[in-house]
């Protein structure tokens, strides 16, 4: 993706990242973090040459932190365009705060190839918006027979596989696609929600991970025994019982953090509620927040997944969220975490997972990709202004405190630029 071009400078703000929360300004120089000073900036306007975004003018509770990284999403792109097309997906995605996104496979015709993965991924970029990286899915098809076009494949712009809701029934070929990951050093996005109860579909990923010695990430983890599965399993990752390359790394969804079952049930449980996995108890969700805090759970993804009004009232599963994630998340986990942890799990661990190095933080030579944020601005949760397609959200009506304001994709401004002095 083309780079921003000029000076930006990001000035008095405060700065939060995994590591790091003080304040100061940010210089950026044609797309790329050049400089970072901490204390009030002692050169005015005047002397600034570039834009200047100046932190008075968002208020005192305005941040820059590192742009959202998705690593589960769900474009509807290329088949289904009263789902969703990939104009409204990037232009959702940016207003959540994502500048890069992972796509998955169960498009029409599925994604099976790395020349399909490339043909989505310039389209994407052509828009300017959002840095995408399609999965491949691991059969033809998606119909658990042959492996797909990972085969032999070598392509530095894949990033990760995935069958998506499907996973592998048969273990053989499970593994075979495991090795294919192991040989290309990506992970595998095991969903776990096909052919049983999650935590014995994550077991048998993290058992067939382990002989393969690749690299398996959980998609969207959300009962208690799921992350106790997890956390055991963290805990002997060195136990030697596991082939040389093997890792662990897993996700949770806003909509698991922050809605259970009674909320299925409010919007009709067989159909505007119906998303999987299914939403849980509150013990579930307590379950899996004191697993995204203690580290447990890695990362925050969206699982975008959105549908027509017509296809959610017939029982389609899924929610939109990437206009959500940040609200929904920073009023569930901030309050006793911090910012920071949230940086971490929506954008320096994903980036991690995913081998970017370019990008999850706020630091000299890194991509400019950030994004404003308003920790105190209280909004309410209108689906009908969503620049996604589809409207179905368990937080329809719900208010939440945080707010996108801006977001910047390598330097340029992608959304939100109305208030740059």
């Amino acid at each position: 993706m083309e780079r921003g071009a000029g000076r930006i400078v990001f000035k008095d703000f405060r700065i939060v990242d995994a590591c790091t929360d003080f304040f100061g300004s940010v210089i950026i120089e044609n797309g790329i973090i050049t400089e970072i000073t901490s204390g009030a900036h002692n050169i005015m306007n005047d002397d600034i040459t570039g834009i200047i975004i100046n932190g008075l003018a968002f208020g005192p509770a305005a941040v820059v932190m590192p742009a959202f990284v998705d690593l589960h999403a769900h474009f509807r792109d290329p088949g289904f365009p009263e789902k969703e097309t990939m104009e409204s997906a990037c232009l959702a995605a940016v207003a959540g705060g994502y500048t890069t996104a992972v796509c998955m496979a169960n498009t029409n015709p599925v994604t099976d190839t790395a020349e399909k993965a490339c043909a989505l991924k310039s389209r994407c970029d052509a828009l300017g918006l959002v840095d995408l990286y399609p999965v491949v899915s691991l059969t033809k098809n998606m119909e658990g027979r042959e492996l797909s076009g990972i085969k032999g494949l070598s392509d530095p712009e894949l990033l990760m596989v995935s069958e998506d809701g499907k996973d592998v029934a048969d273990d053989g070929l499970f593994l075979a696609a495991m090795g294919e990951a192991k040989r290309m050093g990506i992970p595998v996005s095991c969903h776990c929600d096909f052919g049983g109860e999650e935590h014995s579909a994550v077991r048998r990923a993290i058992e067939l991970g382990k002989k393969a010695g690749c690299h398996i990430h959980i998609a969207h983890v959300s009962t208690k025994e799921t992350t106790a599965i997890i956390r055991e399993a963290k805990k002997n990752d060195h136990s030697g019982n596991a082939a040389a390359g093997f890792s662990l790394t897993c996700e949770a969804t806003p909509h698991h953090i922050g809605a259970t079952e009674s909320d299925a049930r409010r919007m009709g449980i067989e159909s505007f509620g119906r998303v999987n996995p299914p939403l849980r108890s509150e013990a579930d969700r307590q379950a899996v927040i004191a697993a995204l805090r203690d580290g447990t759970i890695d990362a925050v993804a969206t699982d975008h997944a959105p549908h027509s009004e017509t296809d959610k009232s017939a029982g389609a599963p899924g929610f939109s969220g990437l206009e959500t994630a940040f609200a929904v998340c920073h009023s569930h986990l901030t309050p006793g975490a911090g910012l920071r942890l949230l940086s971490a799990l929506m954008s320096g661990n994903p980036a991690k997972v995913l081998g970017l190095q370019d990008r999850g933080s706020i630091a000299a030579g890194l991509r400019a990709d950030l994004v404003i944020v308003d920790i105190q601005q209280e909004w309410k949760v209108k689906p009908e202004m969503f620049k996604s397609k589809g409207k179905c959200s368990p937080f329809a009506d719900k208010a939440f405190q945080g707010k996108v304001l801006m977001t910047l994709n390598a330097g340029r401004v992608v959304f939100g630029g109305g208030r740059i002095a």
